[in-house]
């Protein structure tokens, strides 16, 4: 096996994390998790194996082939059509904790929910929480009702189809977003921009179109001593800020692990 693992390794010197995905990859094929292999290095290698490294060598994302994602305290459902959750939009949920410290928020909004990353994970987190989810994808909305369901809180949910929050009419203590930030012309991995879904990456020529809306939008969604976090490219702080200040919103700045701006805590500027 750790031969199969190094030759696998070797064939994805395109991510930087080939060890990793070589090592996930076996895990899947063994029917067993990450940990338990790395425990036990002696097994056989299964024939399933070979066509996920190839589809890995592809620059298919380990999610995809794997069909699951540890994202904060869950694990989640994802393929085709559905953002594959990231370690930074970890930040969101950092953030928004750090506001409410030993209080709980008792209703949770996510704009472009995706397969319910941002508001299972927040659910998780706050367990007396209620939450609603909205994203213009019918095939991410499914993954996130299976999650909802997997992880017991299909009760605690309500995944609604539209265009952020347009169809809504009412406040909510915490609010997160993850929107798409992505300019048009800017390169991505192919693993990124061939497999996973546009509509979920690209924001216009300049990544802000979607911040444009949601600066709109926020003012009437946060409800009183709530807030919204919400993810930024790590370039986008002041532009965005500046947006967001334009509707009489004041933003902080949180980073990610990396040390990257990453998310912006908004709250109304004076709460009356």
């Amino acid at each position: 096996m750790p031969a199969a693992i190094a030759a696998a390794t070797a064939r994805f010197a395109f991510s930087p994390t080939a060890r990793l995905d070589a090592e996930l990859l076996m895990a899947h094929a063994l029917g067993i998790d990450r940990n338990a292999l790395l425990l036990d290095m002696d097994r056989g290698v299964p024939s399933t194996f070979a066509a996920l490294v190839d589809r890995r060598a592809a620059h298919e994302p380990v999610a995809y082939i794997t069909g699951t994602r540890g994202f904060w305290t869950i694990d989640l459902a994802v393929g085709p059509g559905a953002l594959v959750p990231r370690p930074d939009s970890e930040a969101l949920l950092v953030a928004a904790a750090a506001h409410f410290g030993s209080r709980s928020p008792a209703t949770i909004l996510d704009l472009g929910t995706g397969p319910g990353t941002l508001l299972l994970a927040a659910l998780d987190e706050w367990p007396r929480a209620r939450g609603v989810g909205v994203d213009r994808s019918p095939d991410a909305l499914a993954y996130a009702a299976v999650n909802a369901s997997t992880l017991g809180m299909a009760d605690r949910t309500v995944f609604v189809r539209g265009d952020w929050a347009a169809a809504l009419d009412a406040r909510f203590d915490l609010v997160l977003a993850n929107p798409p930030y992505i300019g048009t012309g800017e390169a991505l991995p192919d693993e990124v921009r061939v497999h996973e879904p546009a509509a979920a990456l690209f924001a216009g020529a300049d990544g802000l179109a979607d911040y444009r809306i949601l600066a709109q939008q926020l003012p009437r969604l946060i409800a009183r001593g709530g807030c919204a976090a919400v993810e930024i490219g790590h370039t986008q702080a002041a532009d965005v800020a500046a947006l967001f200040a334009g509707q009489g919103l004041a933003s902080t700045v949180s980073r990610d692990l990396g040390g990257r701006d990453r998310c912006l805590l908004v709250t109304p500027a004076r709460q009356g």
